[in-house]
């Protein structure tokens, strides 16, 4: 009788390794870190191969917990959206590093493709996006349009084209299985979110041959197993491969937000608020996104999108860069220690804006800075910051979705922070509902996982596991949140259309 369920969470900065049980609690885990690339200003990328052996590195520590492969039930698999990786099908070498999510190198080449509104108008009815760099597609043909041999390969019909989970399942399977979940194939700007395949007619438009792309496929479903002789993963040998979900909608699903209406932010890197909106896809009028939150069997679910690019990234900059702190924690007590910014906002624009106002040439910008301004209070505004981006996002999908939150799910790494999510309960005037486990990304693919094994019966068997660790109940003034959310706003404007200025 299987006892787990192995859940890869590939994240931006580290690759972890989980293992949950019937409870859903984290039985054992690891983390591996890898090397950020920045080449040039505003690009980003990481090394294909140290997202791998990082990822099988965390896979092996926490295997070395289990006595057999029959202890774990199946593999989920979540990732990170949108990175985007090219490689040689018969060596197994990517011909070039990956392309992250952050990076903003096609922001000219989005410009252009803006120029043909009907284009652009095609891409938001069928794919549910709008055209930005953010996307993979504009990812994949800058690889083909720039690195030698790249097109001649893919005209040959030997390059493939993945995100992270496509990558991962393509090499933990021995090369066998070349496949995207839907979820993750939507955030492509080359997929069909209604028909759930290829869009031929993009795919022409933006320059990706077709022989590149992998098998959409649903999110909780045995896509293959473990191959012979991994070294360092022999003893999961034949272990299926049963789930895959990009990151957010893994959240989404590991908070069991399953019905329409409900909502979940996670803190990581950046900032991501989804709210399930059930077999129906909502048409965003703020600039919001929509797509496949998840497949499961012959069916599937939508969700709507926005993201803020960088949120506990913004701390990590305030650690590593400024100095200015030594753990996550003490940004927290020195925030905690005065009452307020004393008037300063940051907007952490580093690499643009994203929801709901996607200026990609936005930089980040520090104003209302007087001679009283100190660290403490400069802490402050970064933790107000990071709850700033996710009341834009929360104000535009009000307004889309026309419904009222009563609560909002939280996750991520930095929602562990009290103070943060007492200032965004404060400045969304709804609960802020912290669960007990807060790697709800991990989790969301080790139900997906377990659900296509068996290991769980239903979703509501996962439902019924879920605790709370706290609610935070908002408490300043209605005037008080207007007031500063106002001066957000204009700080917002000094941010955006930079080269402009």
């Amino acid at each position: 009788m299987a006892k787990y369920v192995l859940a890869l969470d590939q994240g931006t900065t580290s690759s972890r390794a989980i293992l949950f049980d019937k409870k859903g609690n984290i039985c054992y885990k690891a983390q591996h870190e890898f090397d950020q690339i920045y080449p040039k200003a505003g690009w980003v990328e990481h090394n294909p191969m140290e997202i791998l052996y990082s990822q099988f590195q965390s896979i092996t520590e926490v295997i070395s917990n289990i006595s057999s492969a029959s202890d774990i039930a199946g593999i989920g698999i979540t990732n990170q959206r949108e990175t985007t990786i090219l490689w040689d099908k018969e060596t197994g070498k990517p011909v070039y590093n990956a392309i992250v999510w952050q990076c903003r190198r096609t922001a000219d080449m989005c410009e252009k493709i803006k120029l043909d509104k009907d284009l652009c108008d095609y891409i938001k009815q069928h794919t549910g996006l709008i055209v930005d760099a953010y996307f993979s597609a504009t990812k994949i043909r800058w690889i083909l349009d720039n690195v030698p041999e790249a097109r001649k390969l893919a005209d040959e019909g030997k390059l493939l084209f993945g995100t992270v989970e496509t990558w991962l399942i393509w090499n933990l399977s021995g090369g066998k299985v070349h496949v995207t979940d839907y979820s993750n194939a939507s955030r492509t700007m080359l997929f069909d979110v209604d028909k759930l395949c290829w869009d031929e007619y993009l795919c022409d438009k933006l320059g990706v041959p077709m022989s590149l792309l992998p098998t959409p496929v649903p999110s909780s479903q045995v896509y293959g197993e473990v191959a012979q002789g991994i070294i360092g993963l022999e003893a999961i040998a034949g272990v299926p491969i049963s789930g895959a979900i990009g990151d957010q909608p893994a959240a989404l699903f590991g908070q069991g937000c399953f019905n329409a209406g409900q909502a979940k932010n996670t803190y990581g890197t950046g900032c991501f608020l989804l709210m399930n909106t059930g077999d129906k896809r909502v048409e965003s009028r703020n600039n919001l996104v929509t797509g496949v939150a998840w497949g499961i069997g012959d069916k599937v679910e939508y969700a709507i999108e926005g993201s803020a690019f960088n949120a506990g990234s913004v701390i990590k900059w305030l650690r590593d860069d400024l100095n200015m702190i030594d753990t996550p924690a003490r940004c927290d007590e020195l925030a905690e220690s005065v009452d307020d910014a004393n008037g300063i906002y940051l907007v952490p624009a580093f690499t643009g804006l994203g929801a709901p106002y996607w200026d990609m040439y936005a930089r980040g910008c520090i104003v209302g800075l007087t001679r009283g301004v100190n660290r403490k209070h400069f802490a402050r505004a970064v933790l107000e910051s990071i709850a700033y981006q996710m009341t834009d996002l929360l104000e535009a999908m009000r307004e889309d979705s026309g419904i009222e939150l009563t609560e909002l799910r939280v996750d991520g790494g930095a929602s562990v922070s009290n103070i943060m999510m007492q200032i965004q309960a404060d400045m969304i005037g709804t609960l802020v509902n912290r669960p007990k486990v807060v790697e709800t990304t991990a989790l969301g693919a080790a139900y997906l996982a377990g659900l296509a094994v068996g290991f769980w019966a239903s979703r509501e068997e996962i439902e019924s596991i879920r605790e709370v660790d706290k609610v935070f109940v908002p408490k300043m003034p209605r005037a008080k949140r207007d007031e500063l959310y106002k001066g957000w706003k204009r700080a917002v404007e000094r941010a955006k259309d930079w080269e402009e200025h």
